[in-house]
């Protein structure tokens, strides 16, 4: 084992204890223990958007502070670095963020947070701490997660808490993709939900911004702040970075430029793009995600991670035309979907992951009961490319086009876990080169599927796990239907290994794909 491995393990290690110190000073939100006579972190630490030289660290007080900021590559901090204080104040509900840049590839990184208040100088916090890694620039093996859905459908922080975070922890991922429905802001936690056995879901803890559904920024905001109280959450924030996308939930279930508030009581305002708004600051302000300072609402974007992975983050909410209106509305976005064909050639990495915040082939109706409007790709006619599908028809056959080899996708959003599989040869649509789709997710809400396949693009379903329909659908996290998948590029072999994993840690299934060109 290296050093940094070495290192690396012991960190983790003194994090997940209940003694240490990084997790005992988040270990209970400043509002459970009363007036605090110095400023306290409310909801841990997190870290995102971590390539090889640099890093985002993001940090919430409970008062106007200014916040020093060390790092170092010791966990001793034997010799920090320090950077500018960066202040906390209302206009961002005391969240505080900033990037690292110029730190060395492969190279472990310990932050730590101390905050002044602002108004009394030697009012000072206990300090807070953090770690990351970051990526390689030579052939040093990576290994990452993805799952979606968190807190959704009512199901809240239980006595268990959100147990497949801490799940994700054990395998010492180098990264975390948060494929989107990282909250549901219309999903209200109520103090307990009765069970089909005639037990009852209990949620330890509900917040003044999750008993209704969120209208306001401020319960915009407290929607983030409801899933950093679990301390599984925490726990993994502190050691592993998170790169978030999102989907619907954050703002409406499916919604797009077609939604009609008018007949909903819940929300006063009736313009949906008001919401969105509020939503995505929120979005900003309680994440590590990279800021655009040209384009501030932008969130599509690419990590590159080393000689072995870039990451393409796409965003299929933002930009789409209505989900019932026209029938050749954009999902992506021209300006989007160019963006995606240029760096995917521009790519020289082994591995092209696209993380993706909605399904391909897995039929996703805006109205379910009428099957109409589609929200996601698939429009559910099997045959040539319609709608949305044409703009995805468009970037497949630039792939094939421009033989951009490699590529892997990524999603979430229906709540089991699935390995597709996508062929030409089984599909309506012919001008594009086979490739994996795999699914997961929820991380922590209730249970759907399976979903109905449409052959556009030849999907075949090589593995699925999901609840089932009708009384099946829905359940808790309680009965262990919780998903996440596992990645893994070796470094010699430049060979990846994808991993269905369930929250009990079980192996579910795994494929192992040979890269096109590469050393096997």
């Amino acid at each position: 084992m290296t050093p940094i491995e070495t290192t690396r393990r012991r960190f983790l290690s003194s994090m997940g204890a209940v003694g240490g110190f990084a997790v005992a000073s988040l270990a209970m939100p400043y509002y459970a223990r009363g007036t605090s006579s110095r400023p306290v972190f409310t909801h841990g630490v997190q870290s995102g958007d971590v390539d090889t030289k640099s890093g985002m660290i993001w940090a919430r007080v409970d008062r106007p502070s200014r916040i020093a900021v060390e790092y170092s590559t010791t966990e001793s901090f034997s010799a920090p670095l320090r950077l500018p204080s960066i202040d906390a104040l209302p206009n961002s509900d005391f969240a505080a963020k900033c990037l690292l840049d110029n730190l060395l590839p492969d190279q472990d990184i310990f932050y730590r947070f101390t905050a002044t208040d602002l108004y009394d100088a030697n009012s000072v916090s206990e300090p807070i701490v953090g770690r990351f890694r970051t990526a390689p620039l030579d052939r040093r093996s990576v290994r990452f997660a993805w799952s979606g859905d968190t807190a959704g459908q009512g199901w809240g922080i239980d006595d268990v808490g959100m147990k497949t975070y801490s799940t994700m922890r054990l395998h010492e991922p180098d990264f975390f993709i948060h494929s989107g429905d990282t909250v549901y802001a219309d999903n209200p936690i109520p103090d307990e939900i009765p069970l089909r056995d005639g037990t009852v879901w209990k949620n330890r803890i509900v917040t003044a911004e999750k008993t209704d559904v969120a209208r306001s920024l401020d319960e915009y905001r407290g929607q983030w702040k409801y899933n950093l109280l679990d301390e599984h959450v925490r726990a993994m924030n502190a050691v592993c970075p998170t790169f978030y996308q999102w989907d619907d939930h954050e703002v409406l279930n499916n919604w797009s430029a077609s939604t009609d508030l008018r007949d909903d009581a819940r929300y006063r305002e009736k313009d949906i793009s008001v919401y969105a708004a509020r939503a995505m600051r929120a979005f900003q302000e309680m994440t590590p995600i990279r800021t655009l300072a040209a384009q501030p609402g932008r969130i599509f974007r690419k990590i590159a991670y080393g000689r072995l992975l870039d990451v393409f983050f796409v965003d299929l909410r933002s930009y789409r035309g209505a989900n019932q209106g026209d029938a050749n509305a954009d999902l992506f976005g021209w300006r989007q979907a160019d963006w995606l064909k240029r760096e995917l050639a521009a790519s020289r990495a082994t591995w092209k992951v696209i993380a993706c915040d909605m399904p391909i082939g897995l039929v996703v109706w805006d109205d379910h009961g009428e099957k109409r409007g589609s929200d996601a790709i698939a429009n559910g006619d099997n045959g040539k490319p319609k709608g949305r599908e044409r703009e995805f028809a468009d970037i497949l056959t630039f792939i094939r086009d421009n033989a951009i080899e490699n590529i892997v996708w990524l999603t979430a959003d229906v709540h089991y876990t699935a390995a597709h599989h996508y062929d030409p040869a089984r599909g309506a649509f012919k001008d594009f080169l086979p490739f994996w789709e795999f699914v997961s997710g929820p991380l922590h809400s209730g249970t759907y599927g399976p979903k109905e396949l449409d052959m556009t693009f030849g999907p075949q379903v090589r593995f699925i796990k999901a609840s089932g329909t009708g009384i099946d659908q829905n359940l808790p996290p309680s009965a262990g239907l919780q998903f996440f998948g596992l990645v893994d590029i070796n470094g010699q072999t430049e060979q990846m290994t994808v991993r269905l994993m369930d929250r009990e840690d079980q192996e579910l299934w795994q494929v192992t794909l040979d890269p096109a060109g590469g050393s096997v």
